[in-house]
């Protein structure tokens, strides 16, 4: 996983709620065996409605998805948050995630902002208006900004997960920071015991 310390970049409004995983990532994608390749179903379902928002080319290089509250809810899926990342988003914005999207995000990369309602809406105002707007994910800080809006709002992360982004710390990455320990305890490990 790389490290994160700033997510910036143009924004995706989509103006929905209670977005599922199956919506995220619709069922039929979860057959393939490589792990590439995800960011074609990304809302496939979606998409082809042409008024849908990611086929509105002024968004077209977004790489901030900003959403409405609930999202992510439904089944624990990875292939969702890859799906997202390859599209070529770093980081989703949202009133609240379901807690298994949450944790699947912080242990791939991607960066799950909450903010309150209110400053969500600003945003979607905002990118909107003109969708050249910047937003900065600022993991370092804990801050959200989108200078042209007048927009700097602090959103909440665990230091646990906010080290995890800084220092692109996935769970092998974790564990191999005890390699150390864990080879000497093998070392000391009875053979007779099992593997």
């Amino acid at each position: 996983m790389k490290a994160v310390r700033i997510a910036s970049g143009t924004g995706l409004p989509l103006r929905r709620s209670d977005v599922d995983t199956d919506q995220i990532i619709p069922a039929e994608w979860l057959k393939r065996v490589e792990r590439t390749g995800f960011e074609q179903g990304l809302f496939s379902t979606w998409r082809d409605d042409r008024d849908f928002v990611m086929n509105d080319e002024r968004y077209a290089r977004a790489s901030i998805l900003v959403a409405g509250p609930a999202f992510g809810v439904g089944s624990s899926r990875e292939h969702a948050v890859w799906a997202i990342q390859q599209h070529g988003f770093d980081a989703v914005i949202a009133p609240s995630f379901s807690d298994i999207f949450r944790n699947n995000c912080t242990k791939n990369g991607l960066v799950p902002v909450v903010l309150p309602e209110a400053v969500v809406e600003r945003i979607w105002a905002a990118i909107e208006a003109d969708p050249a707007t910047e937003i900065v994910v600022d993991v370092e800080r804990l801050v959200v900004e989108v200078p042209a809006a007048g927009i700097t709002e602090p959103f909440p992360m665990d230091p646990a997960t906010q080290h995890r982004f800084l220092e692109g710390l996935d769970d092998i990455g974790i564990t191999l920071r005890h390699a150390d320990e864990i080879d000497a305890y093998e070392s000391t490990r009875p053979a007779w015991l099992p593997g």
